[in-house]
């Protein structure tokens, strides 16, 4: 005779992860709730620094960009790595035309209000190299935050993170870069995007996230 314990057993567990899924998933909604004046608070900071972009703009362009672009470069690689790291995160979606988690180089200038990518004119702008730069400190810290994420229990950010990083790794290497900081760096892409498949294999394995999501 079948021994109805073993399925009572098998209950209280179903039961058991259903108590521990629905506590981790309002943890997670509390700590989205907190996420948003952050960002909110982000963007702001973000705004505030478009008045020294625009005296750097003025002074700069008053003399040869690429005798002294070497000077604002690194800081102004920076700052769009800041404003990637917060649209991505869901900030400054009124900047954004498109359906994309981060903003475009040129949805970047028209932020700033400074011009992008000049060929005909030796003025302040920013370039393409600098907007890659900052979107390859995008793929890295969010590498960082996708093993952080299941620290505080929220195990559908890595799986976004995880997609993400795929996408932007098959999409540099649709370049054809002549950059050799710039080709070197993307080169390193394919570490993040190995720790974020970690994350995810790990999560899969632990019973944490859908079967067959690790292979998303």
């Amino acid at each position: 005779m079948l021994d109805h314990g073993i399925f009572e057993h098998l209950q209280a567990k179903i039961d058991e992860e259903s108590s521990v899924r629905d506590e981790l998933h309002e943890i997670v909604e509390s700590l989205a709730r907190k996420v948003k004046p952050i960002l909110d608070q982000a963007t702001k900071n973000i705004l505030a620094q478009m008045e020294e972009v625009g005296r750097l703009a003025s002074v700069a362009s008053q003399h040869p960009f690429y005798k002294y672009n070497g000077v604002w470069s690194r800081e102004l690689q920076n700052l769009v790595f800041s404003i990637e790291f917060c649209a991505w995160l869901g900030g400054l979606s009124e900047y954004k035309t498109s359906m994309a988690s981060f903003l475009t180089i040129e949805e970047v200038g028209k932020l700033l209000n400074i011009p992008v990518n000049l060929k005909e004119q030796d003025a302040f702008h920013l370039t393409i190299e600098e907007y890659l730069l900052a979107l390859i400190s995008l793929v890295e810290e969010l590498a960082r935050l996708s093993v952080n994420s299941v620290t505080l229990g929220d195990y559908d950010r890595p799986l976004q993170i995880n997609n993400f990083v795929k996408d932007m790794f098959s999409g540099f290497q649709l370049l054809n870069l002549k950059n050799d900081i710039l080709r070197k760096r993307s080169d390193g892409i394919k570490y993040s995007v190995k720790k974020a498949e970690d994350v995810v294999y790990d999560l899969s394995l632990r019973n944490l996230i859908p079967k067959g999501s690790a292979a998303a």
